[in-house]
């Protein structure tokens, strides 16, 4: 019988890397470039566009690992381009990302096709993003469809791990600094994803209490994303995690 919390656990950090790869791609810098639209502006507005064309503050909710003024100035910064533009462009990038990517990987199709399961299964209390990036259209293609609903599921546990640091007592920068990132471009420590994200300095020192707090967050997230998976058998879920790490 499948566990569906260690698949989940297993798969995340392959899930996080190569969902969120396309967001500092090539492909995403011509898409700046074409908009007139640096990172942060352009990041907002196409991976929180989905959420429509709201105050910063509705995208702060969802963008929980932020600060909110950095949010609200680049929100308002990208506000030219319409947010229905913005998510189609940059769920372009991010299919153009996954066919440079994974055009030769043999296993996309049937990748995309686990992933979909996982997604449409997956309930969207407390990950609004993952709702909203859920509804944006798949493409035919494999390697396209496999990347973007990668990004969808990425969205899917970053929603549920907001919940679960705030759960565990935690504010967001605590949460940020207390662990390493795996990011597209690999492991990064807390502190460089702070200042990364436009934290202000100085930074608190945080003692092993707090260490265990984003230890049991981490735990509690991977609970959370359980009954996603449980649409797998076991057979399904190790090829699943087997295909990621083919992915690598």
């Amino acid at each position: 019988m499948a566990d569906p919390q260690a698949t989940a656990a297993a798969v995340k950090d392959a899930i996080g890397g190569f969902g969120g790869g396309f967001m500092v791609s090539r492909e995403t810098k011509a898409l700046g470039e074409r908009t007139g639209l640096d990172l942060w502006p352009l990041y907002f507005r196409g991976r929180c566009g989905v959420l429509g064309e709201v105050d910063a503050d509705v995208v702060c909710s969802a963008a929980a690992f932020f600060p909110a003024e950095q949010v609200r100035k680049h929100w308002e910064a990208g506000r030219a381009l319409p947010v229905d533009e913005a998510v189609a462009l940059y769920a372009g990038a991010c299919q153009d990302w996954g066919r440079r990517r994974l055009g030769a990987f043999a296993g996309a199709a049937r990748l995309a096709e686990l992933l979909e399961r996982v997604a449409v299964s997956a309930g969207v209390l407390g990950a609004p993003l993952f709702a909203g990036w859920r509804a944006v259209p798949l493409p035919e293609d494999a390697p396209a469809r496999a990347t973007q609903l990668m990004h969808v599921l990425r969205e899917l546990r970053g929603g549920l791990h907001a919940v679960a640091v705030l759960a565990e007592g935690l504010t967001p920068l605590q949460a940020v600094l207390l662990d390493a990132h795996v990011t597209p471009r690999g492991r990064i420590s807390g502190r460089d994803m702070a200042l990364f994200h436009e934290w202000p300095e100085p930074y608190p020192e945080l003692g092993p209490e707090f260490a265990e707090r984003r230890a049991r967050a981490e735990e509690l997230t991977d609970r959370l994303m359980a009954p996603a998976f449980a649409v797998l058998d076991e057979a399904e879920s190790a090829e699943l995690a087997e295909l990621l790490g083919g992915l690598a």
